[in-house]
Parts: C-alpha cells; sequence; structure tokens
C-alpha cells in the first residue's frame, strides 16, 4: 500500500466481505488491466454527471485510467449544465414526501428535479441552448457533419461558456475529455434535452436531422476503434449503471465476431458493472456477468465483477483507489 492515499487504505483495510470486498477486487484488477497495457471504457447510465461524478472523474481522464467514455445524452449535457449553472441548482432532500402538487410547484419554478436535486430549466438548458444552436447551424451552412459529443467539444473549446462557469473547471468530466479529444459514443442521445431540442428544430425547418450524425454510425465508429486498440488483449468494460449506456457498446464484439465474422476479435478483456438492479426475469441490468459469455461478449477467463450498490458510493471509491487518493 506504499503510496497510496487514505481513502485507498481505508477501503483495503475495512472492505472485507460482500459488496465491499468485490468492490477492492474490482479496483484491482482495473489498476491490473491497465498495468497490462490494455484499454479501458467507461460507461454512464443514470444522473452521474448530476451527482457530479466528474470531481473525481475528470481526474481519470487526466490521468489516462480511462480511454473511451460511452453514457447517455443526459450525462452528456448534464456535466456541463452543472459547469455553467451549479450555484442555481436546488436540492430537496425530503424529495420521497413530495405530494404531487408540490412536484408541480416545482415544473413552475422551472426545476426539473432528479432524485434530490433540481436542475434549473433558464439557467441550465437554455443558457446552453443558443450557444449549442450556432455551432449546429455553423456546420450545417458549411455541409459538415458530426456527433453529438462533438458538438459538445466545439461548444467547449470555443470559450463561449466560460463566462457562466460556476464550478472549479478542473471538475468538469466534459471539459477535460474535449480537451483531450476523448472518444465518446452517445447511444440514444435523442432521449435528452438537447436531443429534444435539436428534434424541435428539425421539426421548425431550422435545422436537417443529417446535420446530426446518427446512433448507427456511432456503432460503426466504434467498430473501428475497437478494432484498431483492442489489439489481441481486448478493452475493458467498466460499466456503472444499465440502460443503452451500457448494452450498446458492449454489443460491439458479437457484432465483429459473428456478424463480421471478424473470429479474431477479442472479447471484453475485464469487467465491472455497478447496479442496484437485482437478477430477474428478461433484467439487462440485472444479468450476472455469465449471461454474457452466451452472447459472445465475455470470454470465459475474462475477470467478471457485479458490485451491488449505489453508484454514486462505489464509482468514486473505486476511482480514489485507481488515483492512489
Amino acid at each position: 500500500m506504499e503510496n497510496r492515499g487514505p481513502i485507498s487504505k481505508f477501503i483495503v483495510e475495512h472492505y472485507r466481505h460482500f459488496n465491499s470486498a468485490t468492490l477492492v477486487d474490482a479496483a484491482q484488477a482495473y489498476e491490473k488491466h491497465l498495468e497490462g497495457g490494455k484499454k479501458m471504457m467507461i460507461t454512464l447510465a443514470g444522473a452521474m454527471s448530476t451527482a457530479e461524478l466528474g470531481r473525481s472523474l475528470a481526474e481519470m481522464i487526466r490521468q489516462d485510467k480511462v480511454q473511451i467514455i460511452t453514457c447517455t445524452g443526459a450525462n452528456l449535457e448534464e456535466d456541463i449544465m452543472n459547469l455553467v449553472a451549479h450555484s442555481h441548482y436546488e436540492r430537496v432532500p425530503n424529495y420521497r414526501d413530495l405530494t404531487p402538487q408540490q412536484e408541480w410547484d416545482l415544473l413552475e419554478k422551472g426545476l426539473n428535479r432528479v432524485t434530490d436535486t433540481c436542475i434549473p430549466e433558464e439557467e441550465a438548458f437554455r443558457r446552453l441552448q443558443d450557444h449549442v444552436f450556432q455551432i449546429w447551424k455553423d456546420a450545417e451552412v458549411k455541409g459538415e457533419r458530426y456527433f453529438p459529443h462533438e458538438f459538445m467539444y466545439k461548444l467547449l473549446l470555443s470559450g463561449v461558456l466560460e463566462q457562466y462557469y460556476e464550478i472549479d473547471p478542473k471538475n468538469s468530466w466534459m471539459l477535460e475529455a474535449a480537451k483531450k479529444n476523448l472518444p465518446i459514443v452517445v447511444p440514444g442521445w435523442e432521449d435528452s434535452t438537447m436531443g429534444n431540442i435539436f428534434a424541435s428544430y428539425c421539426i421548425k425547418g431550422e435545422l436537417k436531422a443529417s446535420t446530426m450524425k446518427s446512433g448507427i454510425e456511432y456503432m460503426t465508429w466504434l467498430a473501428d476503434w475497437y478494432t484498431n486498440n483492442a489489439e489481441d488483449k481486448g478493452i475493458g468494460f467498466f460499466q456503472i449503471g444499465g440502460g443503452i449506456a451500457g448494452d450498446f457498446p458492449i454489443c460491439v464484439v458479437p457484432m465483429l465476431y459473428q456478424d463480421m465474422e471478424r473470429t479474431d476479435t477479442p472479447f471484453w478483456s475485464y469487467f465491472c458493472q455497478i447496479s442496484d438492479s437485482t437478477t430477474s426475469y428478461g433484467s439487462y441490468s440485472g444479468a450476472v456477468p455469465n449471461e454474457k459469455i452466451t452472447w459472445g461478449k465475455l470470454g470465459i477467463d475474462t475477470p467478471k465483477f457485479i458490485i451491488e450498490s449505489d453508484a454514486t458510493i462505489v464509482a468514486p471509491l473505486i476511482f480514489a483507489y485507481l488515483l492512489r487518493w
């Protein structure tokens, strides 16, 4: 435990059984994976950006502990919203006790609730809208097309949002990713506020849908990226939550192996999921890792971990271990 900080030492000393022991095992296997010269994908579901995971994830990006991220459209935009509107967020610790009328009152105040945290409509969503629309429109006029995350990178790197910064920029994982041009895959981007806003402009005839690259194009891009980066080692897969953020990218391996008949494609070479979904009939998020062997995603010898807990607790601890905090 030399050169480790107090958080790392604490979890190794006290996290010895059940989910806590799995947390340590997964963190140590993640570190071993990187030390073996292999790359790691992190997938973000849920509201991890609103949970301010950027406080540790940004440093993971700076220290090259992650080489590619897959996230929902919500996580892509909500990190930037937190960057520019943090002081306008409202926390509602008694959210379990709210009546429908109290929920409606929040809506009328322009506060969109995510569990115990309300995102301010005007300062967060609308503060980005005009600026990102201009970037979308400029690309369209030039006949250019980009992925959703590439437009967000342009927005961040243009500096136009710096006037609004309300947190230390080093805690924004999207800003750090933009600086590194870190590969990001955003499946189902349409299911996000910015995706809805983009669609509204298309309906009004102010933008063309083709200006935004699609999910199919993300999959074909990911197929090339995996092929070029996996070598014979495979890529690691660190999944936070479930849903499309995990299901979409993990399928690239069986697609290459089975549909493209590239039988030399290596399986994902590390797998860890932080999930509170119970194993149930037909549940993807709650499926045990071995089920993924039958789908050609993981190999027999792939290190596999399921940590059944709250990702807002577990992910920062694993990142702290990897960062030697």
